[in-house]
């Protein structure tokens, strides 16, 4: 390409990124105003969990969704209310729970303690409380892949982390590294924390989609983590899989019907924030081991049956021979 082509795709970029953000600046503030708040107690008050803690963690935090739906109800936010008691029932295994505001909560899916090989999910932009169930059932989607998949004798387990307030789809934040940059330490004190909860050996792999993979860049470096799976992702912030300095194996992939491929991939500052993501994740600059997804949406990497999913648990399961490669 002609470096003066090159010159005016970049200087496009950053005029429809600076489009985008102008609108959603407009729009969302009058969107997200509309929604008062709700009642919800604090969270549970526990000692860090340990492999031996599990099950009295879950039961604490279980029995604060229910309160939590309860408060809901009285409140008269019926659709709070449900997703708080969907939380509550026996069979969740909620590693944390904090029903306030947007929400943030960690689920379990599967034998922590024991799982040979743990896939940790981060979810993208318009994840919370209420429409939680949509991240649940991709993290319950890919577990049923893990255990039909894996060798007999093998363990597994899927963490879904929804443990900071994403942006919304359209809006300023999602333009931005500042939820990332505030999301980063949680994820990264998670992560730490995880061998705790594990056998020493376990072959943890951290998945994640879209906004997410924002928050993982910021917070993998120096993480005792196998494999990084950056999917959908509009950029990590970092211009090469080797700026995000883990040991990790750096994986990527972007399906054929993802509309996140007609983001700009630029970095600007702009009033003294970060605007955009930088290199692409599936470009041969990044340097990642880039996948085969398919025909994958932005929100179909983890439906049953795809070809996406069949490489996330062959990576998960550390196959990593037998993943198709784009």
């Amino acid at each position: 390409m002609l470096p003066g082509r090159r010159v005016f795709r970049h200087r496009r970029g950053i005029r429809a990124l600076l489009a985008v953000l102008v609108t959603a600046a407009v729009v969302v503030p009058l969107t997200a105003a509309a929604r008062p708040g709700i009642p919800a107690p604090a969270p549970a008050a526990l000692a860090p969990a340990t492999a031996a803690t599990l099950e009295r963690a879950y039961a604490a935090n279980r029995a604060n969704a229910e309160l939590a739906s309860r408060m809901a109800a009285a409140h008269g936010d019926a659709h709070r209310a449900a997703a708080d008691r969907a939380l509550a029932v026996p069979s969740r295994r909620l590693l944390s729970y904090d029903g306030r505001g947007a929400g943030r909560l960690t689920e379990v899916l599967g034998d922590l303690a024991h799982a040979d090989h743990v896939a940790v999910v981060v979810p993208g932009s318009d994840t919370s409380l209420d429409t939680y169930e949509r991240f649940h059932e991709a993290a319950a989607s890919l577990y049923r892949r893990l255990a039909g998949q894996a060798p007999a004798g093998t363990s597994t387990a899927v963490v879904a982390w929804l443990g900071y307030t994403t942006p919304g789809t359209v809006s300023s934040t999602v333009l931005t590294t500042d939820r990332a940059d505030e999301a980063a330490p949680g994820l990264g004190e998670f992560l730490r924390g995880l061998r705790a909860l594990t056998r020493p050996d376990t072959h943890v792999s951290l998945l994640c989609h879209s906004y997410g993979s924002v928050v993982c860049g910021r917070a993998v470096a120096g993480l005792d983590v196998d494999e990084l799976v950056l999917l959908g992702s509009p950029g990590t912030g970092a211009g090469s899989a080797t700026a995000l300095r883990t040991r990790a194996r750096v994986w990527a992939a972007r399906g054929a019907d993802d509309w996140v491929a007609e983001v700009p991939h630029v970095s600007v500052e702009l009033f003294g924030t970060t605007v955009g993501f930088g290199t692409d994740p599936v470009s041969p600059s990044f340097g990642a081991r880039v996948f085969t997804a398919g025909d994958a949406g932005h929100s179909d990497y983890f439906r049953p049956g795809s070809v996406s999913l069949a490489n996330l648990a062959r990576i998960v399961l550390g196959e990593t021979t037998e993943v198709t490669r784009a």
